[in-house]
């Protein structure tokens, strides 16, 4: 058996594979820190968490604006349905898309309530009152006012207002207290979902779906899978790491291109929770349902006097431009993950240059151009010690027949280490400045997948939507092609059987890219094409150089020498 020496394209693989590797080993070793003072209060502050109410049967009012089309649930002032005029559906173009529901495939809904000072909702037994059951903006503003009898002396009127080109919601509770004697109350804010995948998500183009919070006292973007809440609705415990008390930030759910949170800080506004005086909940409902949601200190309202609460909603498309005049930090609900440090500027990058193009598709083309001139000399080195390593080829294949007994490995690998000394060779030259720019590479991949701005963003006839597939599969075809050219610049590996795989894995690859984005495989094409030229030019220096530096001609053993023959 013969040892066998990896060509330079399945060294780049196992670049990748390791850089890959080491980015979940980092993330399972080294978690997200959990708060200390979270740390001490998990187990006691079960009973102040936000409860979500349970949903009962919709009773219409709808609302239409030029942004959205919203469904509030009469009785109970929820808002059950939320369609964004401005973006299709996943699956069908001709139809808006769908954020929140209130049933099957998809429960998504968002609550706001009175609470007292235990936190039990007072509004529980409520039966609100709109005037009409149908209102359109025509206006910059709309406010759809829902009413409800006095109970106990307390009577509640609840303000929805719409605003014009936007995806912000002000949801405000007016209360007036009847009543002979002082009321504490507060406020509950929750946005409830199921666990479901949104439409189109696969096993190639999946990223986080869930719970989301952001606070000031953390300084920390946390996410808390469905599963750590799976986990303890089943033991009976709250354990899910996340900031429980909160000053200012906000808290909801994020999925693919879009979120929907309420805004405790908001970046033009009044601060919810003055002195840490919020209380944040995220769990797993009886009904299986999760909620993310807020409660506020409770405040007196003295015997016939009055209080008015106010909240903002954002639940719309994580546009960044619009995030960052939402509320401190909000951008991070575009979710780049560890990679945020690269992926952020990248897409200031591509946005500024978007503006001066006006084309996101040649915008990431550029964009391409820019970051490879950048990494031009990272790759330049790592080119040059792959050609290098083609150059002594030969010399490594003699090698390989004069030792080609297991025994004999330990001489061949100190041959081999002579050689890189004698050719000034580093083995690790063409594979360290890949692992060097990997988590660049990762933070496009992000960046350009997470970019809701490339929905329905054409570039160039047959590509209307940057953000679908390609429907003719062109891109990808090209994809296929430019790393079939790839191997061919490699020398193939002496071992058939890697020599094979070299020549299907274009193939392997390419069957990804027919389910990704147009936008990402754009960028890898383009890139693909860049390398392909830097390659070239350099094996042609390469191999122009050779001659003149004199490079002796390399005797090929064919035949096994006496003093490794066996004896018979």
């Amino acid at each position: 058996m013969q040892q066998q020496n990896p060509s330079d394209f399945k060294r780049m693989l196992t670049t990748a594979a390791v850089a890959i590797v080491f980015m979940m080993a980092w993330q399972h070793f080294f978690p997200a820190a959990q708060p200390q003072q979270q740390q001490a209060a998990q187990q006691q502050q079960t009973a102040a968490q936000p409860q979500a109410a349970p949903l009962g049967a919709t009773v219409p009012v709808s609302v239409e604006t030029d942004t959205v089309k919203a469904t509030i649930d009469e009785k109970s002032g929820d808002l059950r349905g939320l369609t964004l005029q401005h973006y299709d559906a996943t699956h069908d173009t001709a139809q808006s898309f769908t954020l929140f529901a209130d049933g099957k495939p998809l429960t998504y809904v968002a609550q706001s309530n009175l609470v007292d000072a235990n936190g039990n909702n007072i509004l529980a037994n409520a039966n609100f009152q709109a005037a009409t059951k149908s209102q359109t903006l025509n206006g910059d503003k709309l406010e759809v006012r829902l009413s409800a009898p006095a109970q106990n002396g307390v009577q509640v009127d609840k303000i929805y207002t719409f605003t014009k080109g936007s995806y912000l919601v002000n949801v405000r509770f007016e209360v007036k207290n009847t009543s002979s004697q002082a009321v504490k109350l507060g406020t509950s804010y929750q946005i409830v979902r199921d666990n479901s995948k949104p439409a189109g998500e696969g096993w190639f183009t999946s990223s986080y779906v869930g719970p989301i919070v952001y606070t000031p006292d953390a300084d920390a973007f946390q996410k808390v899978q469905f599963a750590t809440l799976d986990k303890d609705f089943e033991a009976g415990k709250d354990t899910a790491e996340y900031q429980r008390k909160a000053s200012g930030g906000y808290v909801g759910m994020i999925q693919h291109y879009f979120a929907s949170a309420w805004i405790m800080q908001p970046e033009n506004g009044e601060n919810l929770c003055t002195g840490g005086s919020c209380t944040i909940g995220i769990k797993r409902l009886p009904s299986n349902l999760y909620s993310a949601g807020v409660n506020t200190a409770a405040v007196d309202i003295p015997a016939g006097g009055s209080k008015t609460f106010a909240a903002n909603l954002y639940a719309g498309p994580q546009v960044t431009s619009i995030l960052k005049t939402i509320a401190p930090k909000f951008e991070l609900t575009k979710d780049y993950g560890r990679v945020h440090i690269f992926a952020s500027p990248l897409f200031a990058l591509l946005n500024w240059l978007h503006g001066i193009i006006g084309n996101w598709g040649w915008a990431i083309i550029v964009l391409t151009l820019i970051v490879k001139a950048i990494l031009f000399p990272l790759n330049q080195k790592a080119y040059k010690s792959m050609a290098k390593m083609r150059a002594v080829q030969p010399k490594m294949d003699a090698l390989k027949k004069k030792y080609p007994n297991p025994e004999d490995r330990m001489a061949m690998q100190q041959e081999l280490m002579k050689l890189y000394r004698d050719e000034k060779i580093n083995p690790l030259g063409g594979c360290l400045p890949m692992l060097i720019q990997m988590p660049i590479f990762i933070g496009l991949y992000w960046m350009i997948f997470l970019s809701v701005e490339l929905r329905q963003a054409p570039w160039l006839g047959w590509i209307h939507d940057l953000s679908r597939p390609d429907p003719f599969y062109i891109l990808p075809i090209l994809m296929a092609v430019t790393m079939y050219l790839q191997t061919k610049m490699s020398p193939p590996p002496s071992d058939p059987t890697q020599a094979q795989m070299m020549k299907i894995m274009p193939l392997m690859f390419s069957v990804m890219f027919f389910f990704f984005p147009a936008a990402l495989v754009l960028y890898y094409v383009v890139n693909n094409l860049l390398t392909i030229a830097q390659q070239w030019l350099i094996n042609r220096q390469t191999a122009a150089a050779a001659p003149a530096n004199g490079a002796p001609k390399v005797e090929v053993l064919d035949k096994e020498p006496t003093k490794n023959k066996k004896k018979k």
